[in-house]
């Protein structure tokens, strides 16, 4: 059929007419040359299809019966499934579908969990009886059967891995568990305090070997530590035997002052050893000194030996853990009882510690070939460690002996002041020399003047400087530690005098004006501290050491001292001025008499400030501090006669005579202020003259002259400027004169000179 269907080629058709020229029209005779031609090819083609239809008859007819018979298939199909539609989406018959495989669902998960639930009874009851089981066997003395239940049903409960949302009856089984592992936890133990026993009269540790507890006899101790073993209750139930052992036995041992020897004795029966003891009898050799600590070890040795062979059966993994009940106590009692005391006092003799720290050595690796102590964990090698680490004990030793000492002669101190210096007077000479030689007399570094302290802050700087000059000749670890007990000696003053002497520090007395002085003292010395000894130092400290931060605690404290000295003066000044009333009415005897008292109350505290503070305090602190209570104090009283508003001739005049009486018996502490010795003073208070630095006193002296002045004289002051330099201001003036000088022509001219004079 391929020849067929090729396409016709009108060129082929017309083959002898030219046909080179596309737009060259056809003619006629062409036309139906070409017409003729088509036609005859056509029934050629229908020739070919006819013939080729004829010659494949028979696949043709088989093909079209093959296609027939599959669209009737295809149609029974489909009025098949329209059939089974129609059925199933008949509303009757469906509901009846579902509910039959709801009801098969239901049945299913009924008949699965109570498949699940008598496995759950099945487990419950298994673990129960075997709860009872193990109980009955802990009651009848079959400890190995009854630990490994307890064991297994552990697991099986999964103690300690609990879950939420567990059915309420494993915490009922749990519960049960733990009741039996108590029971079984407390009855081992009672097993054990029945094997091993300390008699005190005799001074004897006895393990017996067969057992009787609760009506249960002849069980063998072997068997009670295998039953611990499997249970996990080992560490519980030999805790008490070791506490005993450690009490009456180790602690023997390691006496370094009465040694003592141990003799043990086994018995044996006609089954084997039914018993074995450990004695403690008193050593023959009393004089002989362990230097070495040799004795000493050999005794616990010798002790942790019997442990091993008698109660531990030798067994590695059961003296392992009496070891880690015991080791910590047993290392402790080794260093508090004989390491630490035989720690060299001097640098010089720490080489012959060495022999110390070989047999500490030797010691522990015997423990650890009992397997006593782990092998591997360097934590059980307390001792060695101590022993090797023995110049930083030696450092921090020395360390506690300096801090101690420190704390001693400060809570010993009773701030006394030498008897030269109860008295009034400088502590130098006009020269600058020092008027006795007291170790109390101290040089400020950084200032030309002296002053006392009190003997806990000299005794305490001694210590100080003799502890950095063993940090210069010190290694590295013992410098560290020295350079520590340095600054933390200074620190205890800090830290106990002020709570010490607190009460002091409320009233005005010697003490307190030392702790003044003290404070100034450590300041300086310890910014000195560095300058003095860094150099020499060794090198790994001399970066590290650091004085100077706490030179500014100590400062400020001395100041606030000072100012809190000040401030009870200043109080207890005004508290006797207030006694005065005011001055009010001095003319009448009893006003005057009051005021009088008030005056000869505030010259005594004055005095008795200054009888304390001249001979103790640096001259410029006293001139400064001087200067500032008595400014108070002038103030005060020239403030209150200058607010009296009415004064009787008579009143001025005893006013007057109080003023002249309070300054006189203030002379001499006023010379005391200006006769300082020169190294005492800067060359600016040299050339200030005392009323500069007490600006009230020439007020006050100046009103002592007004209260009897003529008004004319009291105008002409204050023209001439007099009265201003004093202190005075135009207001006090006015109402001064008011108070005194009765209403006059002369005084209101004199009051408008005042108001309009140019100053």
């Amino acid at each position: 059929m391929d020849p067929l269907l090729d396409r016709i080629n009108v060129r082929d058709l017309l083959s002898g007419h030219d046909l080179s020229d596309p737009s060259t029209p056809l003619s006629a005779p062409d036309l139906r040359l070409l017409i003729n031609r088509l036609e005859s090819h056509s029934l050629h083609i229908k020739s070919k299809v006819r013939s080729y239809l004829l010659s494949h008859h028979n696949d043709f007819a088989s093909l079209f019966s093959q296609c027939n018979d599959i669209v009737l298939k295809t149609n029974e199909i489909s009025d098949n499934l329209s059939n089974i539609l129609s059925l199933v989406s008949d509303p009757p018959i469906g509901g009846e579908i579902r509910k039959l495989v709801d009801e098969i669902g239901r049945k299913t998960k009924e008949a699965r969990e109570k498949r699940e639930i008598l496995g759950l009874l099945r487990v419950i009851v298994g673990i129960c009886e075997r709860l009872e089981g193990a109980r009955l066997a802990l009651r009848n003395g079959r400890f190995g059967f009854a630990a490994a239940e307890v064991k297994e049903l552990k697991e099986a409960l999964r103690i300690g891995d609990e879950e939420e949302g567990e059915p309420i009856v494993y915490g009922l089984l749990r519960k049960q568990w733990a009741d039996l592992f108590d029971e079984m936890q407390e009855l081992l133990a009672k097993f054990m305090d029945y094997a091993v026993q300390f008699e005190q009269d005799s001074r004897t540790i006895r393990v017996k070997y067969r057992l009787c507890v609760d009506e249960m006899d002849g069980i063998e101790l072997h068997t009670i530590l295998e039953a611990m073993d499997v249970a996990g209750v080992l560490d519980y139930s030999l805790a008490k035997a070791a506490d005993l052992i450690i009490k009456h036995v180790i602690t023997e041992a390691v006496n370094y002052q009465s040694p003592v020897i141990f003799v043990e004795d086994v018995s044996q029966g006609s089954e084997g050893i039914t018993e074995a003891v450990l004695k403690i009898l008193p050593s023959q050799d009393l004089k002989i000194v362990d230097v070495d600590g040799d004795a000493i070890y050999a005794r616990v040795i010798q002790v942790i030996r019997f442990i091993f062979k008698h109660i531990c059966f030798e067994n590695g993994s059961w003296i392992h853990s009496f070891g880690r009940l015991t080791w910590p106590r047993i290392s402790d009692l080794i260093i508090s009882n004989f390491l630490s005391k035989v720690v060299p006092e001097d640098a010089s003799k720490l080489a012959d510690f060495q022999k110390i720290i070989k047999c500490t050595s030797e010691f522990e690796i015997a423990l650890k070939e009992m397997m006593f102590i782990s092998v591997s964990d360097n934590k059980d090698e307390k001792l060695s460690n101590f022993a090797e680490n023995v110049e930083v004990h030696f450092a921090f030793r020395k360390k506690t002996e300096i801090l101690g000492k420190a704390r001693n002669l400060l809570l010993q101190c009773d701030f006394s002041v030498p008897k030269e210096f109860t008295s009034k007077g400088p502590l130098l000479k006009n020269d600058g020399m020092a008027i006795n030689s007291s170790k109390q007399v101290v040089d400020l570094l950084f200032s030309s003047e002296r002053c006392v302290v009190s003997k806990a802050a000299s005794q305490l700087m001694e210590l100080v400087h003799q502890t950095l000059q063993d940090v210069c000749l010190s290694s590295t670890r013992v410098a560290l530690e020295f350079y520590h007990a340095a600054r933390d000696a200074i620190l205890l003053y800090e830290a106990i005098i002020p709570v010490k002497l607190e009460r002091q520090l409320d009233g005005i007395n010697q003490v307190a004006t030392l702790m003044h002085n003290d404070c100034l003292d450590l300041s300086q010395e310890i910014l000195g501290l560095a300058f003095e000894y860094r150099t020499d130092f060794p090198d790994s400290i001399k970066e590290y050491a650091v004085f100077a931060d706490m030179a500014p605690r100590f400062h400020l404290m001395a100041e606030e001292i000072l100012h809190r000295q000040i401030q009870i003066v200043v109080y207890n000044l005004r508290e006797a001025i207030d006694g005065a009333d005011g001055f009010q009415n001095t003319h009448q005897m009893q006003q005057y008499e009051s005021a009088k008292f008030s005056i000869d109350q505030v010259v005594f505290v004055l005095e008795k400030v200054h009888i304390i503070w001249e001979p103790l305090l640096l001259p410029s602190t006293y001139k400064r501090s001087m200067c500032m209570v008595l400014e108070s104090v002038f103030a005060r009283i020239t403030k209150d006669i200058l607010l009296l508003d009415d004064l009787a001739a008579e009143e001025t005049l005893q006013l007057q005579r109080l003023i002249h009486l309070m300054m006189d018996n203030l002379s001499s502490l006023l010379k005391s202020l200006i006769v300082v010795n020169s190294k005492g003073k800067s060359e600016e208070d040299s050339r200030r003259p005392v009323d500069d630095l007490i600006p009230s006193l020439r007020k006050i002296r100046k009103l002592a002259e007004l209260l009897d002045m003529p008004l004319k004289s009291i105008t002409s002051a204050w023209e001439s400027g007099e009265l201003l330099s004093c202190g005075f201001t135009i207001v006090e003036l006015k109402d001064f004169i008011r108070a005194i000088f009765a209403d006059s022509a002369l005084r209101k001219e004199c009051l408008w000179r005042i108001e309009n004079v140019g100053l």
